[in-house]
């Protein structure tokens, strides 16, 4: 006799099977108040059902990044846009044959960013060799938001080194698509923006930001709030391209004005190696340099 949960879920795999069998038959779904409430897609599209759809989101990929052993990450943000040195170099070409000049203007911009590419990826594969040799339950994971960029940049580096990374993605109207590197099995896709940044911090020991735009400040911002407000555990914040992000944030200028605190800079680290980035988070946690007496 089968245990009685090996019996319920048979039962809703078997109602899954059943809508699924009507859409593949052609029949068009439609409301039908007797079908089981979580096999049927008009209700759980429903507005009053977005608490569930969150829920939802909030489980997922966190039950399966336990199951898969991933306890703590070391997240990594940047630009989607940019390009390894390679094909930037082929993007730029193919502007300069064309003529454009706002053309060739990007281009050039996205060579000349291309260098942080190699770098994050080069940064990955160090945080995958150092947790290489620790228990398990003391690994750290690079995490990032699953798409092209920097982004692949890292999901890349991990993968490189045999190691199991994960992306969060997101819709997007344009449909951005997860990148190759992501561990298949640790790869989500979000409706939701503040879910999908909930996870983010979720398992985070450290976060890395390259250059980037909008979501990337968007990001970054959101984990400087949480820890300047104590609302997360302090966690090292460092912000990759020391040129680019001077330029971009004028933290003397806050603190002049008075609107933060003149230790609130301190929340972050510049750096300009991927070498130098991972030896301050193991200095912010006191961890020894040498992989193998991780713990």
């Amino acid at each position: 006799m089968q245990p009685t949960q090996h019996l319920s879920e048979q039962r809703l795999a078997d109602a899954w099977a059943e809508l699924q069998a009507q859409s593949n038959n052609g029949t068009a779904l439609t409301a039908d108040a007797y079908r089981l409430a979580f096999a049927d897609p008009e209700f759980m599209l429903r507005r009053e059902t977005r608490g569930i759809r969150i829920q939802l989101e909030m489980l997922k990929p966190d039950l399966a990044q336990a199951s898969m052993g991933v306890q703590h990450t070391v997240v990594v943000f940047g630009s989607a846009r940019i390009r390894e040195p390679a094909v930037a170099a082929e993007q730029l070409a193919a502007a300069e044959a064309g003529g454009d000049a706002r053309t060739i203007a990007k281009a050039r911009a996205l060579m000349r960013n291309a260098h942080y590419y190699d770098e994050a990826r080069e940064f990955a594969r160090i945080v995958a060799r150092y947790s290489r040799h620790c228990p398990r339950e003391e690994q750290m994971f690079v995490c990032t938001g699953g798409g092209p960029g920097i982004m692949e940049a890292a999901n890349r580096g991990a993968h490189d080194e045999g190691a199991l990374n994960v992306g969060l993605n997101i819709t997007l109207p344009h449909e951005q698509s997860g990148n190759a590197y992501v561990t298949p099995d640790l790869g989500f896709k979000f409706h939701y923006f503040a879910m999908r940044k909930m996870h983010f911090m979720m398992r985070a020991k450290a976060l890395v930001a390259f250059p980037g735009g909008f979501g990337t400040l968007d990001e970054l911002f959101e984990v400087i709030t949480l820890v300047q407000c104590q609302k997360a555990k302090p966690v090292p914040i460092v912000l990759f391209g020391s040129d680019y992000w001077r330029r971009l944030l004028n933290l003397d200028l806050l603190v002049e004005e008075g609107t933060i605190s003149p230790e609130d800079v301190n929340l972050v680290k510049y750096v300009d190696d991927p070498q130098t980035a991972w030896e301050h988070i193991l200095a912010f946690y006191n961890l020894p340099d040498v992989p193998s007496r991780c713990g």
